[in-house]
């Protein structure tokens, strides 16, 4: 269990700039410096740097992050650390005791215990992006546990601390992703710096009353195709910008959030089957998905 620190660049109602401290959690998963954390933690920080639970602080050496799932790999120049054992989330079944551990608030390495209290539960954590198979726990998640381990009763990690519901008159709602999602995406962050997924090409807006307006669109669901990449599987398939898919490889589609997950379900080099709009006129189209580009 490491706490991390951070600097990211703001600027003051003047327009001048400062640095504005921030504080999250992680986990060692390499004996030699490679430490699991959020990309909420570390994005848009000008300095990342990790302190272990012995004091000692080091300076990342490469960060490396997939948005779309919330996961973060940094490298810090250490060997010989205590890596952290993974467990096997699916094992996992409501009523668990679980142990949430973390830089609570900024103030060092505490834990909090809680239960699993639900388990495949989907979050919408901003506009566009939803973490999918989370671990809802009702061990206190607060500023700072982001990126911390959740362990299970044999000391194994089985989900990462992710996000929370934080109303007024909610509590023991926080949520953690789980191991099993986690380490595939972690191993390839490892391996090759990004993740590669099925790509399709498009740039999407779910289609709502504005947009029907606006573009004068024959149907009010749907997600409206703003762009289109030149030379990707939609510009292949004939896809302009203007376009409005509601079928995607046999599924209906009402948003662009259920066509990004229906997309990152399917395989590279998988031939898929595009129904969309173009006026008044309904098409299909085949595309056949190709790996993403580099970030």
């Amino acid at each position: 269990m490491v706490a991390i620190n951070t600097e990211i660049m703001t600027y003051d109602l003047f327009g001048r700039p400062f640095k504005q401290p921030a504080a999250g959690s992680g986990w060692i998963i390499d004996e030699d410096g490679l430490i699991v954390t959020n990309n909420h933690v570390v994005t848009g920080a000008e300095t990342v740097t990790v302190t272990l639970d012995d004091g000692s602080t080091f300076p990342a050496e490469t960060v490396r992050t997939d948005p779309l799932t919330d996961l973060a790999v940094v490298k810090i120049n250490a060997q010989d650390l205590p890596a952290a054992d993974t467990g096997d989330s699916h094992e996992l079944r409501v009523g668990n005791w679980v142990v949430a551990i973390g830089n609570s608030l900024g103030l060092g390495i505490s834990a909090k215990e809680g239960i699993v209290s639900r388990q495949g539960v989907s979050v919408t954590v901003s506009a566009g992006q939803t973490l999918y198979d989370l671990i809802e726990t009702s061990a206190a998640i607060n500023p700072g546990n982001s990126g911390g381990p959740l362990v299970n009763m044999a000391g194994e990690v089985i989900g990462i601390t992710s996000a929370k519901i934080a109303q007024v008159g909610v509590e023991g709602m926080g949520y953690a992703i789980s191991s099993n999602v986690a380490i595939p995406i972690i191993e390839e962050l490892v391996q090759k710096g990004y993740v590669t997924r099925p790509w399709l090409g498009v740039v999407l807006y779910t289609v709502d009353q504005y947009a029907v307006l606006w573009y004068q669109l024959a149907v009010d669901k749907g997600v409206l195709v703003t762009e289109v990449v030149p030379g990707s599987p939609a510009d292949n398939a004939g896809l302009e910008a203007g376009d409005v898919i509601v079928g995607f490889d046999g599924e209906e589609i009402t948003t662009a959030e259920e066509l990004m997950q229906a997309l990152h379900s399917s395989q590279i080099g998988q031939e898929v089957k595009i129904t969309y709009w173009r006026g008044e006129t309904k098409n299909t189209a085949s595309a056949i998905l190709v790996e993403s580009p580099p970030p």
